[in-house]
């Protein structure tokens, strides 16, 4: 276990609220609270354990009320007063977790005082006074890791549970946090040091006929496991945008109701509408939610040749957002021709998936707008939903169409089924895959098993590199930068 120093941080948002909570962890987590709350008795560990301020200190003068149960915290109610002068500061409520069974398996204590910009401010010093020292950015959460108390994966998991805005990524994040992904990568790992061991006696005993488990069989099983690997590789692109929102950008000519689109499926009214063509200049971006999957929906300007100024930086704006996009929502009223804007999208969007709008349905039905048809031969074989903005019609099919082409593989996948979120977990579960399927493919050209064993070996190290039982402090520093300082 780390036994550093005492870091302290403000948990909450500075700010006006109700509360506000700060955070203590280390060895002398106990006794400076003891002394910042006098006469108030320091919190006690469970019986057995260690004594306030870690091995060796001496006991507190004053013993605190018997716990419930010896790992239950008890908070109990004091003053918190300024060490140099005891001026109080502010009522605060104590609540001790004593080591082990803590956040970072440290002595930790956490208090709540009144929010606002003061008083939490005022707390956070005293105890700087007292001996703390101000945490660095996801220190509280670096020592649960070094403490055994998290792995790396769970680490990221806490991670996505703060910066998540997506019911999705909140799931996948609390089956991270109980070691969904890193059990099922840890099984990957011991079913891969199994199949080297299997491989020892082949090394010991080149010559023998009939080895325990013939190499077809270790084949066999190193094929398996690489199902598994592309399975949970599978999941990485769609499993970012659950943290960043998938990018939906809609374009087409000026005037084709993509404003009033955009406004339809955010519900409320964020862009202008006007009959007057052109009134989009620039990128209006906003974030919502479908079935708890994220997207970021962008209003662009029309596409056309224009010779005016700001409207073609306008429409500049617009192309670089739709070569980024993940998909595209070409808006075109009926009576126009769809094909030139589809020929130029496919050429300049990339991988963007299209989808052909035919926007002011109810305008169709009123004869004001000339149909342009519905059927499959109009799109090319592109989804084409017909839209009115004004009425509602079709925007739940549309969205509907854009959770199945955007996050149709990871809403197909088991809850049970760990989902990669991030980019380190993508390229870690891509190396490992790799040097798998060259294990398996050394073994099938013939090559001999202590040369294939290396691949076998780098593909262990790639999953222990994940999950954190190797330790890179590049990685570590990488990761725990993007935590507030208070967690």
């Amino acid at each position: 276990m780390v036994r550093p120093d005492t870091i302290v941080a403000l948990a909450t948002p500075p700010g006006i609220s109700a509360l506000a909570v700060v955070r203590l962890s280390g060895p002398e987590a106990f006794s400076m609270v003891g002394r910042l709350c006098p006469p108030h008795p320091p919190p006690q560990p469970p019986p057995g354990g260690p004594p306030p301020g870690g091995a060796g200190a001496p006991p507190p003068p004053h013993p605190g009320p018997p716990r419930v149960h010896p790992h239950t915290p008890r908070p109990t109610l004091g003053w918190a007063v300024d060490p140099r002068t005891g001026e109080r500061l502010d009522q605060v409520m104590v609540t001790a977790y004593p080591a082990p069974k803590s956040y970072t398996g440290e002595d930790v204590v956490e208090l709540s005082c009144h929010g606002g910009w003061l008083s939490p401010q005022l707390v956070v010093e005293a105890l700087l006074e007292l001996g703390g020292r101000r945490a660095q950015e996801g220190e509280f959460t670096r020592r649960a890791y070094l403490n055994g108390k998290l792995d790396l994966l769970q680490a990221e998991a806490v991670l996505d549970l703060i910066e998540g805005r997506s019911l999705a990524l909140h799931g996948r994040a609390v089956h991270h946090l109980e070691r969904g992904l890193s059990r099922r990568l840890a099984q990957v790992r011991e079913d891969l040091l199994g199949l080297e061991a299997s491989l020892v006696y082949h090394l010991d005993f080149p010559e023998e006929d009939e080895p325990p488990v013939p190499l077809t069989e270790i084949v066999a099983q190193a094929k398996g496991l690489e199902g598994l690997l592309e399975a949970l590789a599978k999941t990485a692109p769609e499993g970012e945008l659950l943290r960043e929102g998938a990018l939906v950008v809609l374009a087409g000519p000026p005037n084709s109701g993509k404003s009033s689109l955009f406004n339809a499926l955010l519900g409320e009214e964020r862009a202008i509408v006007t009959e007057i063509p052109g009134t989009t200049r620039d990128a209006l971006e906003a974030t919502v939610s479908w079935g708890g999957y994220p997207f970021r929906l962008v209003d662009t300007a029309g596409l056309r040749k224009s010779q005016e100024v700001v409207e073609q930086m306008g429409i500049e704006v617009a192309w670089r957002y739709l070569v980024r996009a993940q998909a595209v929502l070409l808006c075109v009223e009926g009576g126009v021709d769809p094909e030139p804007f589809l020929r130029e999208l496919r050429e300049r969007s990339g991988e963007a998936r299209l989808i052909l709008v035919r926007t002011k349905r109810d305008l169709w039905e009123a004869g004001s707008v000339p149909s342009h048809g519905e059927g499959p031969a109009d799109t090319g074989g592109l989804p084409m939903v017909p839209i009115s903005a004004h009425t509602g019609e079709g925007l739940a099919e549309l969205r509907e169409i854009l959770l199945g082409l955007v996050f149709g593989e990871i809403r197909a996948v088991a809850p049970e089924f760990p989902v990669l979120t991030r980019r380190r977990q993508a390229e870690g579960v891509q190396r490992a895959l790799e040097d798998l399927r060259a294990f398996r493919r050394a073994l099938e050209e013939g090559v001999p098993p202590e040369a294939a064993t290396a691949h076998l070996r780098s593909a262990e190290t790639a999953l222990e590199e994940l999950l954190g039982v190797i330790p890179r402090e590049e990685v570590l520093d990488r990761l725990f930068r993007q935590f507030c300082i208070g967690k």
